[in-house]
Parts: C-alpha cells; structure tokens; sequence
C-alpha cells in the first residue's frame, strides 16, 4: 500500500493479516463508499475537526493506485472547519465499507468470542482550498457524475446548472493530493471455509445491516 508518513504518528494500525487485498479492492470501497469523513486539525488542547461529506476520484495516481491522485470534495461555506485548513495543510479522509456484528453462534465452536468484520480505508491528503465559484462548480458536478454513475438511472443535471450556479457559493471546496493510504480488511480471513460461509450467510439472511459484507467475506482470504 502507499506510504508517505507524515510526523505525528499512523492514521489507521493495519493488521498485517487483515491488509487489503488489491489496489482494486480500495479503489471499489472508495467509489461505492465516498460518503467520508473531513479530518483536519486538533492538538494538545483541541480535538479534530471532523465534517462528513461525498469525497470522490478525480484522478489516479501514477501508479494506478490513489497516492499520487487528486480527490475532490465540498462542505457547506457556513461550516467554519474550511476557515481551520491552510492551503497545503494534512487533512485526514476516513471512507468506511461494509461492516457487521459476528456472533459466536456463526461457529459452532465452543467457548468463542464475538468479533466485528469490517473493510475501512484512510487517505492522508495535502489540501488546496478552492473559494471560488468555478472551481467549486467543477467540483460539485463531478461529485454528481460520480455519485449518479451508482444509480439504477443516472440523473442529467443539464436542465439544473443554473440552479447549481446560483446556490454554489454556498459551498467551499477542496482538491486534495493523496500521501498515504492505510487500508484494514478484517473479514474473517482466519476463519475456516465453512465457518466463512455461514458468517456471510448469517449476515445476508438478516439483511447486511451495515452493508454487503457477506460479499466481502466470501471473496477475501481464507482457502477459497
């Protein structure tokens, strides 16, 4: 995975055996989760300031993978957490998958502890702040190409750019260059095959309460 430590410590621990299984693997959790998390700030007497917001691909690294690349994102011009980011200055974007409660009943094996499965990916980024209306209008409909593009039936914004137009400035924006990327995928790959096979069916019988893990499960690690 990418790495361009910054001082001041990990963003994420990875268990080496949980590590994320391709570059692809990130890329999909990312395109198909891009409702993240903003971090920025905090010190000794403050804690991080934190915004959710959609964070999409603009581009690729040179490597194929997303250090290197440029994200784009935007919050509200009221949330003052874009008045505490400099230009140039590590924002933290968090991009959680599918996850789910394992209950030991799923084992069949005694005595046992319950555990959580979950895939997660944590991009360091350099941010430029971008104020101004266009580069704000260009960030705001490439997140609506993105997003619509995971739609049964995209959505053509042609008829609704003036609308864009006229409301953008109540949104700020932000490029962010990718440094590092810390990726877990902890999805029972310690398990045996069987016992893999009734986590995800367990998970998609109640309805994948937190996203298709059972997916997950069934097409990463272990002996398959």
């Amino acid at each position: 995975m990418g790495r361009h430590p910054l001082r001041g410590g990990l963003s994420m621990f990875e268990f080496e055996k949980y590590g994320a299984p391709s570059q692809d693997e990130v890329d999909t959790l990312v395109r198909q989760h891009p409702f993240a998390l903003i971090v920025s700030g905090g010190d000794a007497d403050s804690a991080p300031t934190a915004t959710h917001a959609p964070v999409i691909i603009e581009r690729n690294g040179p490597s194929g993978g997303l250090v290197g690349g440029e994200m784009l994102g935007h919050i509200a011009r009221k949330n003052p957490q874009w008045q505490q980011i400099t230009d140039g200055a590590p924002v933290l974007l968090i991009f959680s998958g599918p996850h789910d409660y394992v209950s030991p009943t799923t084992y069949a094996d005694d005595p046992s502890v319950p555990t959580w499965d979950y895939a997660a990916v944590h991009l360091t980024a350099r941010t430029s702040v971008l104020t101004d209306d266009a580069s704000s209008m260009h960030v705001v409909t490439r997140t609506v190409e993105e997003l619509e593009r995971l739609e049964p039936q995209s959505w053509d914004m042609t008829t609704s750019l003036p609308t864009f137009e006229r409301i953008v400035g109540g949104v700020v924006s932000f490029r962010f260059e990718i440094i590092e990327q810390r990726a877990v995928f902890k999805v029972s790959q310690d398990k045996p095959r069987e016992v893999r096979d009734r986590i995800a069916a367990t998970s998609r019988a109640r309805g994948c309460r937190y996203g298709d893990v059972a997916s997950l499960v069934e097409r990463i690690g272990g002996d398959r």
